[in-house]
């Protein structure tokens, strides 16, 4: 497996954002309403990702590492207000569906988490296919939140009804949604429906001997960090002799 296939495979299995890291948390619970919000979140991120990585890794050398996370910021937030003037001119809906969250995609961790830990320490094509690959699996995460949330809550998905709606004026029988999974609780139990069935899934195959992929990335809080967080330095405490 070349450089370029295992940076996607990480982004969409291995680490997946969503359903392995558990990043990006805000967006996912908020915008997942419906499967096409998630697709257009999703999709909104890879491409400020991809477009992040790629000039963050081109100016990694010339970025003093003192003023490294502005300079990121900088960097994000210009493409974040690129993309958010091009959904605005050219799918109005879906950017009065996302609202705040798409100006958000700035602060999102998993973008400032992959510019500090991937691009600005390697070249501008792995970084690229790192933004491809973590953007995708965000995308896929969000969207199948969203599609579950939907089908259940409304007995729609991507907008088209697929399960006919019980009608009680006209008595005739029908699915009855259950609107709670469109209210914001309704994103947790699907988020941790999801995430447990992954877990059950790899579980049951790691024990018919099959190989399971394990997270590379951060599995607890950046205080139980040996190497001083996700930069790799030791920060000085001030206790030191």
């Amino acid at each position: 497996m070349n450089n370029c296939t295992e940076r996607i495979y990480n982004g969409l299995v291995k680490e997946n954002p969503t359903f392995v890291l558990m990043l990006g948390m805000c967006p996912t619970l908020a915008v997942t309403t419906s499967a096409i919000n998630g697709v257009g979140m999703g999709l909104s991120t890879t491409v400020v990702l991809v477009l992040s990585n790629m000039l963050i890794s081109m100016l990694r050398k010339i970025i003093p590492d003192s003023v490294r996370m502005p300079a990121f910021i900088v960097v994000v937030a210009s493409f974040v207000t690129i993309v958010q003037f091009l959904l605005e001119g050219f799918v109005p809906s879906l950017y009065d569906s996302l609202g705040i969250y798409i100006p958000l995609i700035v602060v999102n961790c998993i973008i400032l988490g992959r510019a500090e830990s991937y691009a600005s320490k390697n070249p501008v094509l792995p970084s690229i296919f790192d933004g491809i690959g973590m953007g995708l699996g965000f995308t896929v995460g969000l969207t199948a939140i969203g599609v579950v949330r939907e089908v259940i809550g409304t007995g729609a998905a991507f907008g088209k009804q697929i399960l006919p709606l019980a009608d009680a004026a006209a008595g005739t029988g029908g699915y009855v949604p259950v609107t709670i999974f469109i209210l914001p609780p309704g994103a947790f139990l699907v988020l941790a429906f999801l995430v447990a069935l992954q877990n059950k899934v790899r579980s049951n195959a790691a024990k018919k001997g099959k190989k399971v992929p394990e997270a590379s990335g951060c599995k607890e809080g950046c205080g139980s960090c040996g190497n001083g967080g996700c930069s790799g330095k030791v920060f000085p405490t001030g206790n030191e002799k």
